[in-house]
């Protein structure tokens, strides 16, 4: 069992990548109706100003630390030492797990032209790989009776691991909604997979090393990225320095 520390009241798991993979088969293994929430800070916002979204992270089985400056609020708030668990890292880890472990997986989101590249990239890079199957939503919130056949349709297929290519934060709001209905394990990779498959490109190594790998992304697409990074990574350090004034000019009880 992983353990978890609140960062401004948003729930994020500790530990290695290898047991994040662990933990997360064990789930898809165990037939578990579940969802895990690869965290960065924009999720991190979107709880803190949004009572209906917390909920929805609070309720996730595992969340992970994505974003960089997560890591860092860990360090300064509490001490802890913790490595970024990037989703573009975890996906192809889970997808090796699993095809060692036989876990079937289903792809869920995203265009078909896009899930038609997946299959093809996975069928050379994990041969041995159960692909149970991989579906397109329409781009619009799915009526009652669409999320009906969608739910029975993923548990006919038998996956136990469904990767959700939705983007934050609907494939957050989407796993929630199916939680209990689909008889599997969600992960929200969100742009993960594009990435994994040579769609979009993945900053330089020394980018990611240094916590810059939201600006490679923000030169990418800045149109639909500048204001998740600059106006949330703003939001998030004032928070997370307020926190720690916080923290810091509470006094201190002695026995």
């Amino acid at each position: 069992m992983l353990k978890k520390q609140d960062v401004l009241n948003f729930p994020i798991c500790l530990g290695s990548s290898d047991s994040f993979v662990e933990e997360i088969l064990a789930l898809a293994r165990s037939k578990q109706s579940s969802y895990v929430c690869v965290a960065a800070v924009h999720q991190l916002i979107e709880a803190h100003e949004d009572a209906s979204f917390a909920k929805i992270s609070q309720g996730a089985n595992i969340v992970t630390p994505d974003g960089m400056p997560i890591t860092w609020a860990l360090k300064l708030l509490y001490g802890i030492s913790q490595k970024r668990i990037p989703g573009m890292d975890l996906l192809p880890s889970l997808l090796k797990e699993a095809e060692k472990k036989s876990v079937s997986v289903f792809f869920y989101g995203g265009t078909q032209q896009m899930l038609d590249r997946t299959n093809e990239y996975v069928r050379k890079h994990y041969p041995g790989l159960q692909i149970a199957g991989s579906y397109s939503p329409p781009f619009r919130p799915l009526t009652v009776d669409e999320e009906i056949s969608t739910a029975s349709m993923i548990n006919q297929t038998g996956a136990e691991l469904v990767f959700v290519v939705l983007g934050c934060p609907k494939q957050e709001r989407w796993m929630y909604a199916m939680k209990g209905r689909i008889h599997a394990t969600m992960v929200g990779i969100g742009a993960a997979l594009p990435v994994m498959v040579g769609i979009q490109s993945r900053a330089p190594r020394w980018m990611q090393y240094n916590g810059l790998e939201w600006l490679y992304r923000l030169i990418q697409e800045p149109r639909r990225l500048w204001k998740r990074y600059f106006v949330t990574n703003s939001k998030f350090i004032y928070l997370v320095t307020t926190e720690k004034f916080k923290r810091a000019l509470k006094p201190t009880t002695s026995l």
